[in-house]
């Protein structure tokens, strides 16, 4: 547990910045989770179908979400080390993983949560050193 973490995620990219004693690290971890898959009515000439007309089929929703059990997986498993963690992102991604970091025991190294719209991965190292200096 030597190293202090910051990540930014969203339900297709997450990027984990470390810092440690000998400096800053970059990762990039990306998602294995499709797109929420087209609905039905969902034809390029005809537009987008609206999600709370028609919504996603069970087995397409099963899918999904088994495609990011394991992308959140992956994420935790270059968290486990952390000493430190701070959570950002911009929608429902970032308590969904503070949520299975509970789960799994890691609940106490959550520093803080914050909504961040888009991040590059320079200004996601300034945060996280800047918090940790």
């Amino acid at each position: 547990m030597g190293r202090d973490v910051g990540v930014w995620i969203d339900h297709r990219k997450a990027m984990i910045a470390s810092v440690t004693e000998k400096g800053e690290e970059l990762a990039l971890v990306i998602s294995k989770a499709e797109r929420q898959p087209r609905r039905t009515g969902d034809l390029p000439l005809k537009g987008r179908s609206e999600p709370e007309r028609e919504p996603m089929s069970n087995a397409k929703q099963r899918k999904f979400t088994g495609h990011l059990n394991i992308y959140y997986d992956a994420v935790i498993a270059a968290l486990r080390d952390a000493r430190g963690i701070l959570i950002y992102g911009p929608g429902e991604a970032k308590g969904e993983l503070k949520k299975r970091l509970v789960r799994v025991n890691m609940g106490a190294r959550i520093l803080r949560v914050e909504t961040e719209d888009k991040m590059t991965e320079r200004q996601l190292a300034k945060k996280v050193r800047s918090f940790f200096a």
